[in-house]
């Protein structure tokens, strides 16, 4: 294995997850009695450049183009996604004679805004199952995936981007040089893009072993995004830090010609990340022992729930969850069966752990005792939507960072 940004064989391990199956493969019942591939799930980072990242083990076209996740079904993303589309129109001055492109543009969840605005937009989304919904939300969608040949078909077709936004999908990108060239050649000389990923400070602090799956071929600081992006001859010039994903950061970056300097914002969250040891490799190698001790931690409620004789079930089927249900080896003996607003999930089972997956409606149905919010980094909008159960004395439980009641969601609102 080498590094993907800088060509480097020299790669400390972080933290090893053992082998688990794609996350986003659910099983249907069909598929219970057939052989589940797994694959190693190790987290290594570069001693030269620092990038985290674990090997690509499974190409995108293997999980996208038949795709699980739809982003609509998050209220609160796609209030974030609104929001973005509000703020860089204002930012950049966008209007009907401005272009907009976003790469994996999902279901239309972001793009529906700018529709909505009159501006001229495209949305790149390689999963054809998504890429139709957000045809039916009347989102111009090109069912593909972006490489460099097609950045330059897109241009020559449809003019150079005034904004291309990238979010959530640059830790997606096994050619990770490519990727990035591609995504300048989108862009006007002048133009602007937009970077949204989950921010490796948060991940190695907190313990969010969970976002660590195949899908995420690598994690990025401030540091290391900025080296990545200077390979295609653009220049970070200001971030913003999100609650978003349990904390994620926004990068702004234009061609390194007109790019001007960097941001205080982006001086105060390199520092950050300085101080929190992660220029140097050293700091990365607590992320085990804080990995160890989460599982121990849930393990040890669930144990005692379940000594308890009480009923748990799960909340959510996603990538990180299955992640997290693998990794602490939890299955239907401690979490009885989880629900999603997904209708794709629904009498299917998680990869690995084979969970079942009913509706939300489940819930109201049994009672449960203990409800386990595995998107946690949603666990305000979760907590909303299940205030209903308070009214038997159910409770809902948050894995991460540590696992911690919310025994009253009657009274979240905010």
């Amino acid at each position: 294995m080498t590094c993907r940004l800088c060509g480097s064989e020299s790669l400390r391990s972080v933290v090893d997850l053992g082998a688990t199956p794609p996350c986003e493969l659910f099983l249907t019942a069909d598929g219970l009695n057939a052989p589940e591939p797994t694959y190693p799930l190790h987290l290594r980072v570069c001693e030269a450049c620092l990038l985290l990242q674990i090997p690509a083990l499974i190409l995108p076209e293997e999980t996208f183009v038949d795709y699980a996740y739809y982003a609509s079904f998050s209220d609160s993303w796609v209030e974030h996604a609104r929001h973005y589309v509000a703020t860089a129109v204002d930012r950049l001055g966008l209007d009907e004679t401005s272009r907009v492109v976003e790469v994996a543009s999902n279901d239309g969840y972001l793009l529906q805004h700018v529709v909505e605005r009159g501006i001229p937009c495209l949305g790149i989304e390689p999963s054809v199952n998504v890429g139709e919904a957000a045809r039916e939300r009347g989102v111009p969608t090109l069912t593909a995936f972006l490489d460099e040949s097609l950045a330059e078909t897109v241009r020559a077709e449809h003019g150079p981007a005034n904004l291309v936004a990238a979010n959530n999908v640059y830790a997606h990108v096994p050619d990770l040089l490519g990727f990035t060239r591609a995504l300048r050649t989108l862009m006007a000389d002048d133009g602007w893009l937009t970077i949204e990923v989950h921010h490796a400070l948060q991940l190695v602090t907190f313990g969010q072993f969970d976002t660590i799956y195949h899908e995420h071929f690598q994690y990025y600081t401030v540091l290391s995004i900025t080296r990545a992006l200077a390979t295609a001859g653009l220049t970070v010039v200001d971030v913003d830090v999100l609650a978003s994903h349990g904390g994620s950061i926004r990068v702004w970056a234009q061609p390194e010609g007109v790019a001007g300097p960097p941001s205080a914002a982006v001086g105060e969250v390199l520092a950050q990340e300085e101080a929190a040891g992660l220029h140097d490799v050293a700091g990365y190698l607590d992320l085990a022992s804080r990995t160890q001790l989460a599982r121990q931690n849930l393990l040890r409620f669930l144990l005692e729930a379940k000594a308890d004789g009480k009923r748990v079930v799960g909340y959510g089927a996603p990538g990180k969850g299955n992640t997290l249900l693998n990794y602490c080896g939890i299955r239907s003996d401690l979490l009885e069966y989880t629900v999603d607003r997904n209708p794709y999930k629904h009498g299917r089972f998680t990869p690995g752990t084979r969970i079942p997956i009913h509706p939300p409606e489940r819930i109201a149905e049994d009672q449960p005792d203990i409800v386990l919010i595995l998107p946690w980094n949603l666990e305000t909008e979760i907590a909303r939507q299940l205030s209903y159960v308070a009214e038997w004395g159910g409770e809902l439980v948050s894995p991460l960072p540590d696992v911690h009641v919310i025994s009253t969601p009657s009274e979240v609102t905010s």
